[in-house]
């Protein structure tokens, strides 16, 4: 390397490390606890940090990095509309609203610096400018969605009505906005005390899709409107075409009666909704970053929205930042249908996090406050499995079971299967295949199922002919699952097939090149048909591939005798 090029690093390094974090963030934005930045002479070095930060995808210190690089060239446009866009991610609304501002007097058509300063208007009472702004925003893009909304519900909040069933009508020119279109049309009437045509704009939006959102502001007006048997089959419909669903309850808002509440009470929740429905839209396009955009946008106006932190911790939990998703589901109101979702998502996060004991408590919490639930008692089980403690996974997912009763079904046969592989581990046999034949019953030719089970067979030597039949046919629905091919091959081997056992184990061995298990399996098959030096190699990698600890022992004594200690099974 040349050296100018060496100097260059160096004085990059040094530049970012004159910028290092020191300190603490207070504000409770739903971060990672975030260092303040300590700011040298020059702000290369806060810059620098920042592209670096924001390469690697820490978006947090990446706003602060650019915020602090920023305080020391403040003119700087560029370092502007970066740190503009990173607060905005972040959801620091106190420092992206300033700089909104000044984006805006730099460039009057940029579109997010517009919709942030009309959104800091609304929050300030300030329709009649938040409007002007609005009207601004080009109507070009994702802004041809973006626009009439906040139009529509800036007019509304004036109690301009009409004027703002006008500012959707754009929005019928796209026939993929219809239903955003009927819906918002729905709630702006809702709003107004339009009740009949709030209720014709909802059962048009409902025909195209059936959204929570959807279903909770049509059953809300049927129910205001003492119509709670509309409402209740409105419910029980959604909830039959979701039945896993946790970020809905029926029966919760049947309870409220007719004093139910509007699911949009004012202009400015109306715009939170809409901002919603946009993160949304993004977020199934494959949009991420423009629905956390938007998400936090939405919580800026309403911060109390149950959907919208679901959706906000779901996206920075598939970030990993599982710290600032716990933050974000931490804020969903006890009393919200999705509380009980985003307390599931914190347990799975702390697990993740490697605080398994938290994770442990809660969704114990969780069961005991649901006793109708299987969720937390599943969860709780496979946290358990994976920690392989086998006999309290049984014990959870045995939990559950008895909650079903007689009523298991197809859809039950993973948990019957779960309970059966731990009570195999802790060698209660009889109860473990009893549960495998179970889980067959319910789901006849289930691959993992018959895999387990005939492998288990012909490893113990008994019901040879039938564990063999299961392997093969499991083997025949999923010809590329190298750990059901390796079953098949490892149960040939115990039946002294060994040719026929090396052909399957190595084409188990090419499916799943990393798996100690099976490359030590092929070694055995080796040194059977007399291929001592490539057993060698194998029981070699198995050992380099990080096995189970009752494997390590056994591979060593292979290596230093050359010996294979395993018969196989005889009829």
């Amino acid at each position: 390397m040349a050296p100018m090029r060496w100097a260059a690093m160096a004085m990059v390094a040094a530049l970012a490390a004159s910028c290092s974090p020191q300190g603490s963030n207070p504000n409770g934005s739903g971060r990672d606890d975030r260092p303040m930045i300590v700011v040298g002479r020059s702000g290369l070095g806060a810059f620098l940090a920042g592209r670096l930060a924001q390469g690697q995808g820490d978006t947090a210190a990446a706003a602060d990095y650019y915020a602090a690089a920023l305080s020391r060239d403040p003119d700087n446009g560029d370092l502007l509309q970066r740190a503009f866009t990173l607060m905005v991610t972040e959801g620091r609304m106190d420092g992206a609203v300033p700089m909104a501002r000044r984006l805006q007097d730099l460039d009057s058509e940029s579109a997010m610096p517009v919709l942030v300063s009309g959104l800091a208007d609304v929050h300030d009472g300030l329709l009649v400018q938040a409007e002007s702004r609005f009207a601004a925003l080009p109507r070009r893009g994702l802004n041809g969605l973006v626009g009439p909304l906040m139009s529509a519900w800036a007019l509304a909040g004036q109690g301009r009505t009409d004027q703002a069933l006008a500012a959707l009508e754009p929005l019928a020119q796209s026939k993929g906005f219809a239903g955003v279109k009927a819906y918002h049309s729905g709630l702006i009437n809702d709003l107004a005390g339009r009740h009949d045509a709030a209720e014709a704009a909802f059962s048009e939006a409902l025909a195209g899709q059936l959204s929570i959102r959807g279903i909770e502001a049509a059953g809300s007006l049927y129910q205001r409107r003492n119509r709670s048997d509309q409402a209740r089959h409105l419910y029980e419909r959604y909830q039959q075409e979701h039945p896993d669903t946790l970020l809905f309850d029926g029966n919760a808002l049947l309870k409220a009666g007719p004093a139910l509440a509007p699911a949009v009470p004012d202009a400015q929740s109306g715009m939170a909704e809409a901002l919603f429905d946009v993160a949304s839209l993004m977020r199934q396009g494959n949009g991420q970053e423009a629905a956390v955009v938007f998400a936090r946008l939405a919580l800026y106006m309403r911060p109390d929205f149950p959907l919208a932190r679901a959706i906000l911790g779901d996206m920075l939990s598939a970030q990993d930042r599982l710290d600032a998703a716990n933050l974000v589901y931490g804020g969903i109101a006890p009393d919200a249908a999705a509380y009980y979702y985003g307390q599931m998502r914190v347990a799975v996060n702390q697990e993740e996090l490697g605080d398994t004991d938290a994770a442990l408590t809660r969704l114990a919490k969780l069961a005991k406050d649901r006793p109708d639930s299987l969720d937390p008692l599943i969860t709780r089980g496979d946290i358990l499995r994976r920690k392989k403690r086998f006999a309290e996974a049984a014990e959870a997912y045995g939990a559950a079971i008895n909650r079903i009763g007689p009523a298991l079904s197809v859809q039950h046969w993973p948990l019957i299967y779960s309970r059966g592989i731990c009570l195999e581990r802790i060698k209660q046999w009889d109860r473990a295949e009893a549960d495998f034949k179970k889980a067959l019953e319910l789901k006849p030719d289930q691959p993992d199922v018959l895999n387990y089970l005939g492998y288990t067979w012909v490893d113990a030597g008994i019901n040879l002919d039938d564990g063999r039949a299961m392997l093969e046919k499991a083997a025949s629905l999923r010809p590329r699952d190298g750990a059901i091919i390796d079953s098949l091959g490892w149960a040939l081997y115990r039946l002294g097939d060994y040719h026929n056992a090396v052909k399957y184990l190595e084409r188990a061995v090419e499916l799943k090149a990393e798996d100690p298990t099976i490359n030590d399996h092929l070694g055995d098959a080796y040194w059977q048909v007399g291929r001592q030096a490539e057993a060698m190699f194998q029981w070699r990698r198995a050992m380099g591939l990080d096995p189970e600890p009752e494997m390590i022992e056994p591979l060593k004594e292979k290596l230093r005798t050359g010996q294979v200690p395993a018969k196989p099974v005889t009829k």
